[in-house]
């Protein structure tokens, strides 16, 4: 029987939910949020909803999954406090699953059709009346492959988990300007900074009380005398952007990353030297929220937990989370490897069983042809990029992991190269590796550690690996079918464990050529009970001290 687990911050839950600025890389003092109680309806069931909680999540009120393809309503009435409307009023969703419908005072403001991970909005000013009343509809539907999913199935169970739909991220108003800035850009490139708008617009960029007049909207800040940003000195610049009517606040960072020869041997750079990249697989999942944590502070909750025991890296595993998540990152010092959200079909065969017995090469080109999912893939991974690029956390996309969904991905490489050349590209997580990848990207379970080779001209990453399993009584999802790749009987065994296969694998690796490695994973999730954390986040299984001491060893090796 499934159990009902909660983390502390879940347990102590009131008020609004999520209620903080929810695009810190962009602030304006107009701010009004939208989360809380919402009328909400769907075919046999009426009642009310907690937003921005999935139905599905024990946060929401609702603990349901309706059928796929029926539509979800969410109302809500809202008042502007007085003086708020400076010229448009824009309706903001950060997420919503997958497909929504935007009606305010019964007039359709717009729709959003290309899937369930990332934010968009919809200008509502010319709707707006002294009373406002908002009408949301989505509709998730599973059985169609051509949106990104990540790890949701209509029947969870072992590496697949609950279904996610409706609203699962803030909603919330601003009021903005008939003129104003609507794209902010930050990029570190050429021994720089830069920094854009959109539209370009006159104006300045102030950076510690001194000011940078723009350019056709842009500004270029040299490398030379900032503090750089590193995980072990996460260095943050506050800046603000004023034109003749707008001003928005935001952030960056200056650090650099790279692939070059060291000593003949390929390694990844972080600031120009050789860097470990000591790392975790990070689903982002809750067992109250599912896809949301309860409260904002969840996220620093877990990066500092890993960050204590000297972890450095998160792979973000298929799932796009909302800014404050990356934001924590920036702050607190968290390298961030940050996946792409698979969609198509997946075949256990094809995808986990020929790998696994190691057919790992495989042309791509014919597979997953449908071009309308081809096309969607392409879309989200675009809007991904263009809403995370500038979180210097991030140093590292993956493009497809384990074949899921892999289509064509030397095109998909170049294409997303086009995008943002300032990163490391992954493109085939796992295996089914072909001609264009910044890295060479193994999984390793059970015991193919003849696989872990170096290769002669990209830097080798073992982006998966590990997920030794330890129950913790009290604290599993599903304690009739939990599993992992190890089973552990204790905390001490747990820990010989894992320190007996980083020192005998992947220390030894190192020298040779490895350059990060991603252990499964920060905390359990549903029936997978591997997690460094337990799934409600009151179990560390790990030791501290020594893990701290071993991720000292690690960066050693490969200075």
């Amino acid at each position: 029987m499934l159990q009902d687990l909660y983390t502390p911050r879940g347990e102590t839950l009131t008020g609004t939910p999520w209620d903080i600025y929810p695009r810190p890389q962009m602030k304006r003092d107009s701010f009004l949020n939208l989360n809380g109680q919402w009328e909400f309806s769907a075919e046999d069931y009426q009642g009310k909803i907690l937003v921005p909680f999935c139905p599905e999540s024990a946060l929401s009120g609702v603990k349901r999954h309706f059928k796929e393809g029926e539509a979800l309503k969410y109302s809500r009435s809202f008042t502007l406090p007085e003086g708020f409307n400076q010229g448009r009023v824009l309706l903001h969703f950060g997420a919503a699953d997958q497909m929504l419908m935007c009606f305010v005072n019964g007039k359709l403001v717009g729709s959003h059709t290309t899937g369930g991970y990332t934010a968009f909005y919809f200008d509502i000013t010319k709707h707006l009346q002294e009373e406002n009343q908002i009408d949301v509809v989505v509709i998730d539907d599973l059985r169609d492959k051509k949106f990104p999913y990540g790890k949701q199935t209509a029947n969870r169970g072992g590496m697949w988990y609950t279904p996610v739909s409706g609203i699962w991220q803030t909603v919330w108003l601003e009021s903005v300007p008939e003129t104003y800035i609507k794209d902010l850009f930050i990029d570190n490139r050429n021994g720089q900074v830069e920094i854009s708008i959109v539209p370009a617009l006159e104006g300045t960029v102030t950076v510690d009380g001194i000011q940078y007049p723009l350019s056709d909207g842009a500004v270029a800040i040299p490398h030379d005398g900032l503090h750089l940003w590193s995980p072990e000195d996460p260095y943050l610049y506050n800046f603000t952007i004023e034109t003749e009517t707008d001003k928005v606040e935001s952030y960056f960072a200056a650090r650099t990353i790279e692939s070059k020869l060291v000593d003949g041997v390929p390694r990844l750079c972080l600031n120009g030297k050789p860097y470990f990249f000591h790392g975790l697989l990070d689903q982002g999942y809750w067992p109250e929220g599912i896809y949301t944590p309860p409260a904002p502070e969840s996220y620093a909750d877990d990066i500092l937990a890993m960050k204590k025991m000297g972890f450095n890296t998160l792979r973000k595993h298929i799932k796009v989370e909302g800014e404050e998540f990356y934001y924590q990152c920036d702050k607190l010092g968290m390298i961030v490897f940050q996946d792409m959200v698979n969609n198509s079909d997946y075949s256990f065969f094809r995808d986990t069983i020929l790998p696994t017995a190691g057919v790992q090469k495989l042309k791509d080109n014919r597979l997953h042809k449908k071009i309308l999912h081809r096309l969607n893939f392409i879309d989200n991974m675009k809007e991904t990029v263009f809403q995370l690029k500038n979180h210097p956390c991030i140093l590292y996309w993956t493009i497809f992991n384990e074949g899921w969904g892999q289509f064509d991905s030397d095109g998909v490489y170049a294409v997303l190269k086009e995008l943002d050349d300032t990163r490391i590209v992954d493109s085939t997580s796992g295996w089914f590796r072909r001609k264009l990848s910044d890295v060479e990207s193994l999984h390793i379970y059970f015991n193919f550690w003849h696989r872990l080779k170096p290769h002669k001209e990209r830097p080798l990453i073992l982006s998966e690996f590990g997920g030794f399993a330890l129950p913790v009584e009290g604290h599993i999802f599903n304690p009739d079918n939990a599993y992992g790749y190890k089973n552990c009987k204790s905390l001490e065994d747990f820990q010989t464990a894992f320190e007996k296969l980083y020192r005998e694998r992947i220390l030894p690796a190192i020298p040779k050529g490895l350059c990060g490695a991603i252990y499964t994973q920060v905390s359990d999730v549903e029936d997978e009970i591997n997690g460094i954390l337990s799934y409600d986040r009151k179990v560390n299984k790990g030791d501290e001290s020594a893990m701290r001491a071993l991720a000292e060893d690690l960066q050693k090796a490969i200075q």
